[in-house]
């Protein structure tokens, strides 16, 4: 029997409609902010408890409203913002226009408004109560001019909604966004933050960007921003673009930190984002990105706010433009601050050390005109760092600050059972848990390669293991690696000898031809070619042996030297939620004050490739896997496992010996999934006989 069609009772739909509006709670911080930066407000205060879910809390010293005003608020579609389409369409000067916010807020809480009007000399002010839609009537209350709104039980009518809702810092960790990006927005209003009776950050209010930057993401990250000069930017569909970029050292894995703005709306429209990221080119690795506050003005008529119940995004009418606009811009800051480096030797950010002179070569020497293509495969030591072709800067290189070098020279050994410590000191080769010694053995006699193309993620504080003194050590205080001499005579190269078919367990069996551009192995089978990404089998098979070690036991490394760590705002907020979880990865700290934190042990397999600071990403990644805290520290191992995978991880654009080739198979057939690297990139693509033949139109008519 077909179904009734009914009509939804009000309430209902109140609460269907409140949804879109209401997701979550950061979504109502952003909703009561916007009202208290609209209402001319000069000081914003935030307070949170439980992430959100349990009491929101924002309060400011704006115009504020009368017992009328008062009533009208919390209706639907109600606003002193626009008053017919004409105003939407011709351009808002306010944050908020569709006047629903209260209304749905009011409909999925318990919802207190207390307020008391700026002008009209009122002693008193008043107060008004909705709960789960339905509302009180306004009483007179004692309070300063401004509004308070105080929001208790979020979705508690709404059960399936709130079940939904993710583990308290996740959602803390929005609500921390979002107030940060109108902190940021609005540097001439003093904004606070609480969360839990206690104070994550307060902005001065005075007007200063820079001070703001300083206030919500501490002094490293300030002195690292570059002013963006409106003089810059090209004609175009905007009309300015200003605010701060940070210097490509500076940069975090997670998007949280790319606050961009349109006529001093927080949006997080593609065109803007991208426009930036573009503009650092291969100057941060593809999932490493900068931070940004940066401010476009644009005629109102060429953007549409209303896109999204959420005002989140925007539509320009000019895309390409903006993106031009904004590259233009961004490109110009760094290139001014010596950031963006084309031709400059990697690591020299100085601007007058980016600077080349006519007739020098790629690698910053200059070009005597003799040498021979042969003399292309010289090495220019850049602390012992091989590199022969400095005008291509890789996506997952960058050079580092000193700051920024992890001091964890002088390590110990400790396993988390209190067992026996033991000095490192040791060839690389004698040492466990580390991993550099999961690294198979082909890779260390290979020759550094001068540029590298794979996607291996950068961790933003660690000092690149293969980069040492000209003398073949590592560069590292109290640690050592030794590469044993091997001459190219012990192994022989591709085309020297007809190669033969190889067997192995979970591969098919192959005949090795050679390599394609020194980054993929070219196989023959009986069935017809395989090619193997050399990099992504190494991957997968260093992925798995540190899976094994992580899984055994979590052995810890001591740090000669603790190190400190400057957090922003969010990370140390995550950090006071996550300090057991980041324990049980082999992350032994503690708080030093506000926003610092002192770094004792890191893992083991880590010590080498990632560093005391990779405790920042780990704490992203915390939220971003949001599940579970037991799932959530299983998921965030394993996903850190895959990263640091990459590093001991033979290149693209190495040129390798067949046995070398050989070795690496065989330990590729030992893997529990040979055909995936740990990030879901393939490892291997076969093209069959039949493939081949009807790429060369062989079953054309009449062909024998």
């Amino acid at each position: 029997m077909p179904q009734e069609i009914r009509e939804l009772d009000p309430t209902t739909v109140e609460r269907i409609a409140a949804g879109e509006v209401v997701e979550r709670p950061a979504s109502v911080v952003k909703e009561l902010v916007e009202n208290s930066l609209d209402a001319d407000a000069s000081r914003v205060r935030v307070a949170v408890e439980s992430g959100g879910t349990e009491s929101i809390r924002v309060s400011d010293d704006g115009i504020g409203m009368d017992e009328r005003a008062l009533e009208r608020a919390v209706r639907q579609h109600t606003t002193s913002k626009i008053r017919d389409i004409d105003d939407l369409e011709g351009g808002l000067a306010t944050l908020g226009f569709r006047g629903e916010a209260l209304h749905a807020i009011g409909a999925v809480s318990r919802l207190t408004i207390t307020s008391r009007p700026r002008d009209g000399g009122a002693d008193r002010g008043a107060k008004l109560t909705v709960e789960g839609g339905d509302v009180g009537t306004v009483r007179p209350a004692g309070c300063p001019v401004g509004t308070t709104v105080e929001v208790d039980d979020l979705f508690y009518n709404v059960p399936a909604r709130r079940k939904y809702l993710a583990q308290e810092a996740t959602e803390f960790a929005h609500v921390n966004s979002v107030t940060t990006a109108y902190a940021l927005a609005n540097p001439d209003v003093a904004v606070a933050l609480e969360h839990g009776g206690r104070e994550v950050f307060a902005t001065t209010g005075r007007g200063d960007l820079e001070a703001t930057v300083l206030d919500v993401y501490g002094r490293e990250v300030a002195e690292a921003m570059i002013e963006i000069d409106g003089a810059a930017v090209p004609e175009g569909p905007l009309e300015d673009v200003s605010g701060l970029v940070s210097h490509p050292e500076t940069n975090r894995a997670s998007r949280e930190y790319l606050s961009t703005y349109v006529n001093g709306r927080f949006v997080t429209a593609d065109a803007v984002r991208e426009a930036v990221i573009e503009a650092y080119g291969g100057q941060i690795a593809s999932d490493r990105y900068p931070f940004a506050v940066l401010f476009v003005e644009v005629d109102p008529a060429l953007v549409d706010v209303n896109v999204h119940p959420r005002k989140m995004e925007v539509r320009f009418a000019d895309a390409e433009g903006v993106r031009e606009q904004i590259t233009a811009a961004v490109e110009d800051a760094l290139r001014r601050e010596g950031g963006l480096r084309t031709r400059a030797p990697r690591g020299q950010s100085a601007p007058e050390q980016t600077e080349i002179a006519p007739g020098d070569r790629a690698d910053g020497r200059p070009d005597r005109g003799d040498e021979t293509d042969s003399t292309a495969a010289d090495t220019h030591s850049e602390g012992g760092r091989s590199s022969t072709a400095g005008d291509h800067d890789s996506d997952n290189e960058r050079s580092m600050t000193p700051s920024e070098a992890p001091s964890d020279g002088g390590l110990s050994t400790e396993t988390s059972n209190d067992g026996p410590t033991e000095s490192v000191g040791t060839p690389s080769g004698d040492r466990t848990g580390t991993a550099e010694s999961s690294q198979p053995s082909h890779n260390n006699s290979q020759p550094e390669p001068a540029e590298q193309t794979d996607d291996r993620p950068e961790s933003p504080d660690r000092t690149p293991e293969r980069e040492g003194s000209a003398d073949g050590t590592s560069g590292r205080s109290g640690s050592t690696v030794e590469t044993p001499a091997v001459t190219a005579t012990e192994q022989r190269r591709f085309g020297d000898d007809d190669p033969e078919m190889q067997s192995f367990d979970s591969l098919p069996s192959m005949r090795v031809l050679g390599q394609i551009e020194d980054s993929y192995v070219v196989a023959e089978t009986d069935d017809g070619l395989v090619l193997i990404d050399q990099h992504a089998a190494d991957e997968r098979i260093n992925y798995e042996r540190l899976r094994e070690q992580f899984l055994g036991e979590t052995t810890t490394q001591v740090l000669a030297d603790s190190v400190e760590i400057e957090l922003t705002a969010r990370e140390s907020a995550l950090f006071a939620q996550f300090t057991e979880a980041l324990s049980r990865l082999g992350f032994q700290a503690e708080r030093i004050d506000d926003r610092t934190i002192e770094v004792r042990t890191v893992p083991a397999l880590i010590a080498e490739a990632g560093g005391p600071a990779l405790v920042r990403d780990v704490l992203s990644s915390f939220v971003e896997r949001d599940s579970d805290a037991a799932g959530t520290v299983e998921a965030v191992a394993d996903e850190l496992l895959a990263d640091l995978a990459c590093y001991p991880s033979v290149t693209a654009n190495t040129s390798l010996t067949d046995g070398s080739v050989v070795s690496l198979l065989e330990a590729l057939a030992d893997c529990e999934n040979p055909y995936a690297c740990p990030h879901g990139r393939p490892v291997l693509i076969e093209i069959d006989t039949d493939e081949i033949e009807a790429r060369f139109e062989r079953d054309y008519p009449g062909h024998g």
